[in-house]
């Protein structure tokens, strides 16, 4: 683990008052993309309330599995063997979020990730709301030709040193979130700020081990967990028994073969809330159409795609605790 100190340069005199009052610039290494997967490396940059780096820290953590793509990130069994587990890091780690934003690029992954193995640990992560990068850059109109953290980087003349190292990235998006804050100050734009909801309960599937290497066939030898499709793998699900019956009514209880969609963050594992959605006799829906029946999302401002349909559709929107206590009491389908 290491930590430094820098000293504060200056900053702009005027400051929204809405703003944070500090940030915590996140990147995290893992073993892959999926749901399954872990980290592998973690560093975090405490910044001020305006942007100026307050110091940085930066972790190997032992996955207890493959480390998965060594050609990315670097990080071999051998290195990480000898690694502590995350839950010996994690109070060290949420010393360094707490009361804090967290900012990451593609920040929701970022979080998942962390969220989880906390979740694993028995504990939660002590962040509430975090800030994607990339989505400021949006707001800003950056002219930028991507949205590579790499693009931003060269956008703002950051040097990167070493690409896909936790601490090296996270220095990078430091060093571009500040003149990115200053701007977003100046012009009084509101930060795309996004809740955070720490996971309350979580399974894991069976994964490989720590030990097994690539097979340098630019496949994974016999190691399923790394996948290069999406951060969170499609699932099978034995197709719905019941018709739908139409569209959730606010005050009326579900009904077995209503079609129910998911948005955003929930408290309880996302898979698991689907398992009991199912269990209860609905159909998840992995998207969302004029059939849907119900969109559960705890963040029913955000601009996701599901959430910009049920408006556009007017399909009924329930929190996460709203929807288990509907789950509580599922009408039973037409016979």
């Amino acid at each position: 683990m290491l930590e430094d100190r820098t000293t504060p340069a200056s900053s702009p005199t005027t400051w929204p008052a809405a703003y944070p009052q500090g940030y915590a610039v996140v990147d995290v290494e893992t073993t892959g993309l999926a749901r399954d997967d872990r980290i592998i490396s973690a560093a975090v940059y405490r910044l001020d309330a305006r942007g100026e780096v307050e110091d940085h820290w930066y972790t190997l953590v032992n996955p207890e599995r493959d480390p998965g793509p060594v050609w990315i990130h670097g990080l071999t069994s051998e290195v990480l063997e000898g690694a502590p587990l995350f839950r010996e890091v994690a109070e060290e780690f949420a010393a360094r979020l707490r009361g804090r934003v967290l900012v990451a690029h593609n920040a929701v992954f970022d979080w998942q990730m962390i969220a989880r193995e906390y979740a694993r640990a028995e504990r939660e992560a002590p962040v509430r709301q975090r800030l994607c990068t990339i989505a400021l850059s949006k707001q800003l109109g950056l002219p930028l030709p991507n949205h590579k953290l790499e693009s931003l980087a060269a956008h703002f003349g950051v040097v990167q040193q070493r690409a896909h190292h936790a601490l090296d990235d996270a220095r990078v998006l430091a060093e571009a979130f500040r003149p990115s804050l200053r701007a977003a100050a100046a012009g009084s734009v509101r930060l795309p700020l996004q809740e955070c909801r720490p996971l309350t309960e979580w399974t894991d599937r069976p994964a490989p081990r720590i030990g097994r290497q690539a097979d340098g066939q630019g496949g994974y030898g016999g190691y399923g967990g790394y996948r290069t499709g999406g951060w969170r793998p499609s699932r099978k699900r034995p197709a719905c028994p019941y018709p739908n019956p139409g569209r959730y009514q606010e005050g009326r209880p579900l009904k077995q073969g209503m079609r129910v969609a998911f948005s955003g963050d929930t408290s309880v594992d996302r898979e698991l809330l689907e398992d009991r959605a199912v269990e209860a006799g609905l159909h998840v829906a992995t998207s969302l159409s004029r059939l849907t029946s119900l969109l559960v999302t705890n963040d029913p401002e955000a601009g996701t795609s599901k959430v910009l349909k049920a408006r556009q559709y007017g399909t009924p929107v329930v929190d996460e605790a709203a929807f288990g206590q509907l789950l509580g009491d599922v009408e039973p389908a037409d016979e």
